[in-house]
């Protein structure tokens, strides 16, 4: 906590509103939710509620926490659920750092991540998926940095988090609050899972000589190597999109370029939601660029993700180990039977949506439709 007080951003901060236990949760979901962090929950939601009455709209909250630990994903989720319970028709924005697939740095990931999920279906409203190996890939390929810090990794997701409220922030020609974005982009209320990317991405040599066009944009804004989350969008298809584009922009050219993107890769996008990209422009760009842009997609392809988690989490589980951490500070079996349940629901959701247009054509056959459908299936 002193370390951020003095560090270059120390000042932002109202120093009553740091708020912080005499110990951590130890990598442990139950600590955090149930023991340590209900102790403090309360004079956190003190400290959010004298913040939100000096508001003059407020719009919402948004939650910066991983999913791996035990204080992000235990009293992050408990702070959700109670910030839920006083604010039930504002906004609930995350962003979740998802463990990724070939760094772990706590043995007990599968578990606190999946008690995590089980909680963000639930209770958040726009959850963006954000993963430090993808962040990495970013900056060692495209940014080629040699050796990238957290500082680096942090930037990239500071990027994005401003790139989605800046319109509440911003004038602009057209614009996207968290409501318009949450109406637009979640066809279906669990499935809130976002992957969100930025444009411009340039290695620091090569700026001068990159002339960043609409197009340009937008063709870096659709590239998997952009996204930040381990998941390839080309594995999954588009339910919706949100695009922000930030500087002096042409309307009409954005139009084109996203019309183009849509006609050209119509494949990855589900065609039972038309025109399913949503565009806002604001008018202030971010410091040093010209023009920039924030991707926010909702892809079927999340599920690999999840599916990650949910084989490790069943591996550990099935042996029930780790569990007497869990079940010493209070928590029963069932609430992990019931997490990875829900979990499975997700991916199985996902998956059916992703296959959507091939059952709808098969039911109008009828019978032969059964048959058709089994072969779907396998």
């Amino acid at each position: 906590m002193d370390s951020v007080r003095s560090s270059a951003y120390g000042k932002l901060f109202r120093p009553d509103n740091f708020i912080f236990g005499q110990s951590g949760a130890g990598n442990n979901w139950a600590k955090g939710h149930y023991t340590e962090g209900a102790e403090i929950v309360d004079a956190v939601l003190e400290v959010v509620r004298k913040e939100a009455e000096s508001c003059d709209c407020l719009q919402g909250f948004q939650l910066a926490h991983s999913l791996g630990g035990g204080t992000g994903s235990g009293m992050g989720t408990l702070l959700m659920s109670k910030i839920r319970e006083e604010y039930p028709d504002r906004i609930m924005n995350t962003y979740s750092v998802i463990p990724s697939p070939k760094v772990s740095e706590v043995v007990l990931e599968p578990y606190n991540a999946t008690l995590s999920v089980q909680q963000l279906i639930e209770n958040s409203d726009q959850t963006y998926c954000i993963d430090n190996e993808a962040l990495y890939d970013i900056c060692f390929k495209t940014l080629k940095m040699v050796s990238p810090s957290y500082a680096d990794l942090n930037h990239l997701v500071s990027l994005t988090m401003s790139g989605v409220t800046t319109c509440l922030r911003y004038p602009g020609q057209l614009n996207a609050d968290l409501r318009k974005l949450g109406v637009n982009m979640v066809p279906f209320p669990r499935l809130h899972f976002f992957v969100p990317s930025f444009a411009p991405l340039t290695a620091r040599g090569n700026v001068q000589y990159r002339n960043i066009t609409v197009s340009e944009l937008t063709s870096q804004m659709f590239d998997p190597r952009n996204m930040m989350a381990a998941c390839n969008p080309l594995n999954g298809r588009y339910l919706t999109v949100a695009t922000i584009f930030r500087g002096i922009v042409s309307m009409k050219e954005i139009d084109q370029k996203i019309l183009e993107i849509q006609t050209k890769n119509s494949g990855f996008f589900v065609e039972w939601i038309p025109n399913n990209i949503k565009v806002a422009v604001c008018d202030i760009p971010p410091p040093n660029l010209k023009m920039a842009s924030i991707f926010i997609g909702n892809t079927t392809a999340i599920q690999e993700i999840f599916k990650r988690i949910s084989e490790q989490f069943t591996a550990m589980f099935r042996r029930r180990a780790f569990l007497h951490w869990y079940i010493s500070e209070g928590m029963d079996e069932m609430e992990f039977t019931e997490a990875e349940s829900n979990m499975n629901d997700l991916i199985s959701e996902y998956q059916q949506y992703q296959v959507a247009e091939a059952h709808e054509e098969y039911e109008e056959d009828g019978e032969e439709g059964e048959e058709t459908e089994q072969d779907v299936e396998q």
